[in-house]
């Protein structure tokens, strides 16, 4: 989702305006860039987005593990191991 100009909102601003700036994101789509000095340094966006954001991140953690766990079964496919020893010995553990 793009931002637009009204959506960027200073830091004093959005002290003085927190709870109108809270009701609006809660009630929408929308999200508020926070900048403090010209600079960005924080998001206000809604609880529920906030939730979804984290539920995509956990899917992709999930998706790269599994795509590590598939490589590592087609290492072991095709022979691709070592022993502990020589793992450790490699390592140095």
């Amino acid at each position: 989702m793009a931002l637009s100009p009204k959506d960027v909102v200073p830091l004093t601003k959005a002290r003085a305006q927190l709870t109108e700036l809270c009701d609006e994101v809660s009630r929408g789509a929308t999200e508020k860039l926070i900048t403090r000095n010209g600079q960005s340094c924080a998001a206000l966006i809604g609880a529920d987005r906030l939730e979804y954001y984290h539920r995509l991140e956990r899917e992709r953690i999930h998706l790269t593990l599994l795509e590590e766990v598939e490589k590592g079964l087609e290492d072991a496919a095709a022979g691709r191991t070592l022993t502990a020893r020589r793992l450790r010995a490699r390592h140095g553990r």
